[in-house]
């Protein structure tokens, strides 16, 4: 990528469909498009308020149900709008300095998928897109309505570069590419390179869950990859007061940030939500705090700035809780979500300060069960993030290294290296 807005973007992530209140089924052929993306533009002023710089949206794209059953990579869904609605809400968060993500399934299609029919129905060329195991297509992790597309067609390559084109053409800024941890790396080294010479500023991102992300970055051309290991590791250490657990996983995060800026989150359409996966309310500020003061590229998943609850169950429909209506506007959210919006809105515009966070590397100056002291640098400065999970006030000697305290953001005044019990504080010396 030939400029580097990314390393001062931080996404507001949002599930187009859900949020919308979408029904769950496509409507039948001919039916008229429910003009629903410009609910997203009030929500543009929400995003801007709490510091962040882009809006990074799920699945827009014609499907059969959820999104990620595509059967039409170069239509808006109807449920959503039509193409006018996408490049309306384009416009609307230019004219606010607002980044745009797209979500781009190229794994697999649904079944409605039109080269997939034609395949059904013998077509020898359409054929070679899918992948077949005994006569039937391979599915997508058991799935029968995610049919795989073959990765290895040249015609496959040829539609996905003409899809990412498209849409950078008509302005959005980058991808995030839906299960790229299924697709060999040779089909992004085959698809991106021309797709980069016509838009070389655009950003990609794999969705990668387990795995050596350096190496697939590496391997593929994307620019990031989803740091799943670091959120694991952040809710996890934080109910288990664990924290050697938080520094075993920044060990392994700040290595990667010598290579590539790591997409961190704390939350998305795919996973329980922060304040229902911590044990304790009081911790989502020092989880906020960790998303912030490490290297990556952050992500908020819309709502989780204002303490939505919702928990994924392992069932047919079971994201539904952690992907739903919002309000037309946000005069329409509950006043009891205003002081977890104000600990994030602290803490994203202590990370806007501090741009050179974005490949920052941390190291751990002190760690017990219940008590961490972590070390941002790099070459605009550096912090100190502590963190108690302790029942008892605790202290952090030497943790500034002797110099001068310039500045103090936490959830409690008073002696910047005494922390009462489970609290949180980040120092710039």
């Amino acid at each position: 990528m030939d400029d580097r807005w990314i390393d001062h973007a931080i996404w507001w992530h949002a599930y187009p469909l859900g949020f919308v209140g979408a029904e769950r089924d496509a409507p039948g052929p001919g039916s008229p498009p429910a003009h629903r993306l410009g609910r997203f533009e009030p929500w543009l002023d929400h995003l801007v308020e709490l510091g962040c710089s882009g809006l990074a949206l799920g699945p827009v794209f014609a499907s059969e149900t959820h999104g990620y059953d595509t059967v039409d990579h170069f239509r808006v869904d109807p449920r959503l709008g039509d193409g006018s609605d996408l490049d309306a809400l384009v416009g609307a968060a230019r004219s606010r300095g607002v980044r745009l993500l797209l979500d781009g399934v190229f794994n697999h299609v649904g079944r409605g998928f039109p080269r997939f029919r034609a395949a059904q129905e013998g077509d020898a060329e359409a054929l070679r897109w899918f992948r077949w195991e005994g006569g039937h297509p391979v599915v997508f992790e058991g799935h029968d309505r995610l049919v795989a597309l073959n990765h290895d067609e040249p015609a496959v390559q040829q539609y996905v570069a003409d899809v990412l084109r498209h849409w950078l053409a008509r302005g959005v800024d980058g991808w995030r590419l839906d299960a790229a941890y299924q697709v060999p790396a040779a089909f992004w080294r085959a698809v991106l390179p021309a797709v980069r010479e016509e838009f070389p500023h655009a950003w990609f991102v794999g969705e990668v869950i387990h795995g050596d992300y350096a190496a697939i970055v590496a391997d593929s051309g994307l620019d990031s990859v989803t740091q799943y290991e670091l959120w694991k590791a952040v809710w996890s250490s934080l109910n288990d007061r664990n924290l050697h657990e938080l520094a075993h996983a920044l060990g392994r995060h700040s290595a990667m940030v010598e290579s590539f800026a790591p997409a961190t989150f704390l939350g998305n359409h795919d996973v329980t939500r922060l304040a229902s996966r911590l044990e304790r309310a009081d911790h989502i500020g020092h989880a906020v705090a960790v998303l912030m003061t490490v290297g990556g590229v952050p992500s908020i998943y819309a709502g989780d700035e204002q303490a939505f609850t919702g928990v994924k169950e392992e069932r047919e429909f079971g994201d539904d809780a952690v992907r739903p209506p919002f309000p037309d506007t946000p005069a329409g959210l509950a006043p009891f979500g205003a002081p977890v919006q104000e600990v994030h809105q602290r803490l994203i515009g202590l990370r806007r300060r501090h741009a050179w966070l974005v490949r920052a590397r941390t190291d751990v100056e002190h760690v017990t069960d219940t008590t961490i002291a972590l070390r941002s640098y790099g070459a605009g400065g550096e912090l100190v993030t502590l963190l108690s999970v302790d029942d008892e006030p605790q202290r952090f000697p030497g943790a500034l290294g002797g110099q001068t305290l310039a500045d103090a953001h936490g959830d409690t005044p008073g002696d910047p290296l005494l922390l009462p019990p489970h609290s949180w504080r980040v120092l710039a010396p």
